[in-house]
């Protein structure tokens, strides 16, 4: 079916592909370690990390061996955590089920944790070489645009209609180039605002440019909820210079990072009410110092907006129980994994000096 788009969309890309690293590997490991980073990440920002991940854990054997901390500390910035932490859940599980080898069939690499139906087809494909399919969010707008589909891509019909005219056009001699190449056309080209339509290879049959609905298309019915949180950061620390960490945890965004102790509220409070709240009058019972306060921090993610501020408190006792948590000292925080929120901060303010 449709040899015109396969030959067209391959010819352009073996023009003009990117030089990736992943794109010279047969290395499942590392091919799904690619995939696993520009989920939900572009490759600019990703790249780096795959360097570094590469170079630290050169095989599937190394990561499974590794802490979770180490890995979550290496992926610090890249965000979208659980990815970081499937990752190691997954390396541990070929470790012990697959004895250290990665899994060759589509089947078996479906069942890590993590992967779903287009980063296994990915995987299957590329390392190698068997026909499956890929869809994600560059071949829904290929697709939509070219072959005028009005099915929102957020629908469950969607998914099976838009995997099976995937199948249809899939080069079943030469999947792996045939899926890089329609992924990286939607990536490069067919972008999602103002594509250079004239231009393009496919104009002449493309039905979003024939009948001027390129921006309409793909079609997306539900419209993502943003929820707005409010975080108040208490760097607590004591006559010795020890600071209280925290380590994330009950499936809440960041899981698994470190955090100083943090009172969330509904809405921004000012100082004096924050002070003046059970859960400050909990943590601080005794006579405190406020030696800081930042600015206050806007962190977007995808299906939240988070305003966080930063306040440094000395406290007169050591900190001992029952102020629970992980004792440290300022010159040990880059040795955590934090969320880039927590970042920012550090990054803004010398610790050193203000305590």
């Amino acid at each position: 079916m449709e040899k015109w788009f396969n030959k067209a969309v391959t010819g352009w890309y073996l023009e003009n592909k990117r030089d990736l690293p992943w794109r010279q590997e047969k290395d499942a490991y590392k091919i799904w370690l690619s995939e696993i980073i520009l989920q939900q990440t572009q490759v600019a920002q990703g790249l780096n990390y795959y360097i570094q991940f590469t170079r630290k854990y050169p095989t599937v054997k190394h990561l499974a061996q590794a802490s979770e901390d180490e890995v979550l500390r290496l992926w610090q910035g890249l965000g979208y955590y659980s990815r970081a932490r499937n990752l190691h859940a997954s390396a541990k599980m070929i470790l012990k089920d697959f004895k250290g080898v990665f899994p060759a069939s589509h089947a078996e690499i479906r069942q890590l944790k993590g992967v779903g139906d287009y980063t296994a087809a990915a995987i299957a494909s590329f390392a190698y070489g068997l026909p499956y399919a890929v869809v994600d969010g560059n071949v829904y707008r290929v697709l939509s645009r070219v072959f005028g589909i009005k099915t929102p891509i957020d629908s469950p019909k969607a998914k099976k209609e838009f995997q099976q005219l995937a199948n249809e056009l899939l080069d079943q001699k030469d999947p792996a180039t045939y899926n890089q190449a329609i992924m990286e056309f939607g990536s490069q080209y067919c972008k999602p605002m103002n594509p250079d339509c004239g231009k393009c290879i496919l104009c002449t049959k493309c039905y979003a440019y024939k009948t001027t609905a390129v921006s309409e298309l793909p079609v997306k019915a539900k419209k993502a909820k943003i929820r707005n949180r409010y975080f108040n950061y208490l760097l607590l620390t004591d006559k010795n210079k020890n600071i209280l960490l925290h380590k994330r945890s009950g499936g809440d965004i960041w899981e698994g990072l470190y955090e100083f102790n943090l009172i969330e509220t509904d809405k921004v409070v000012s100082q004096d009410v924050l002070f003046n709240s059970k859960d400050f009058k909990t943590l601080c019972k005794s006579k405190f110092g406020l030696k800081y306060v930042s600015k206050e921090y806007k962190h977007v993610l995808s299906h939240q907006h988070l305003y966080a501020k930063f306040y440094v408190i000395t406290l007169p006792q050591t900190l001992n129980p029952p102020l629970k948590g992980l004792k440290t000292s300022v010159s040990k925080l880059t040795s955590f994994a934090f969320p880039r929120l927590t970042g920012k901060f550090l990054d803004d303010c010398d610790l050193k000096e203000i305590l």
